[in-house]
């Protein structure tokens, strides 16, 4: 199995006292058995993992919407369900290469489009590929399952807070519930 490390820079150097220069350095974050070998999403990443999910179902759909030409009577632009169903399909079978782990203040977090929030590190590694990209996929379709293709499109309607409330929310079963919360900080 290859992990690949993508070194995420603020800066190379940041100046120092009397003009010299310090030089900064990262580690790749220390991965468990489990981040490293399971088929499944880890419990204290799987929030991270769900907000990427959402995202991108939602990013997906607003593409194929922007491709139409036939508003409706609201300025809408509204995808039939075969299409919407297609492009939901699509967005779980994408190559999810743009995901990693990386260490955030201690703590190891799932980056990538969507899920940037709060301030970032100056300097960091973040390790992609090797069971991520399969583990979002696997978790797409189950949420394609579990929820529906019209649920998760009606949800689109409303925003893209509405997708992650939908997929992530989900009361005390959700993957970014309080309860959820709990177990991930027992970890």
């Amino acid at each position: 199995m290859r992990l690949s490390l993508l070194l995420l820079l603020g800066a190379w150097t940041v100046p120092g006292a009397l003009g010299d220069r310090a030089f900064l350095s990262a580690a790749a974050p220390n991965l468990d058995e489990e981040e490293k070998y399971s088929a499944h999403v880890p419990a204290h990443l799987r929030c991270d993992a769900c907000r990427a999910v959402a995202y991108q179902m939602w990013q997906h759909l607003v593409k194929a919407e922007a491709k139409l030409h036939t508003p409706d009577s609201t300025g809408r632009q509204e995808l039939r369900e075969s299409e919407y169903t297609d492009v939901l399909d699509r967005s779980c079978s994408q190559n999810w290469q743009d995901y990693g782990v990386r260490e955030v203040n201690q703590m190891k977090r799932l980056t990538g489009p969507g899920l940037s929030k709060g301030p970032e590190p100056i300097i960091s590694v973040m390790v992609t590929g090797g069971p991520w990209p399969s583990r979002l996929s696997r978790m797409c379709f189950q949420y394609l399952g579990d929820f529906g293709e019209d649920d998760i499109y009606k949800a689109h309607q409303e925003g893209p807070e509405a997708v992650e409330a939908l997929l992530c929310g989900g009361g005390t079963q959700g993957s970014c519930s309080a309860e959820a919360a709990v177990a991930r900080e027992e970890l």
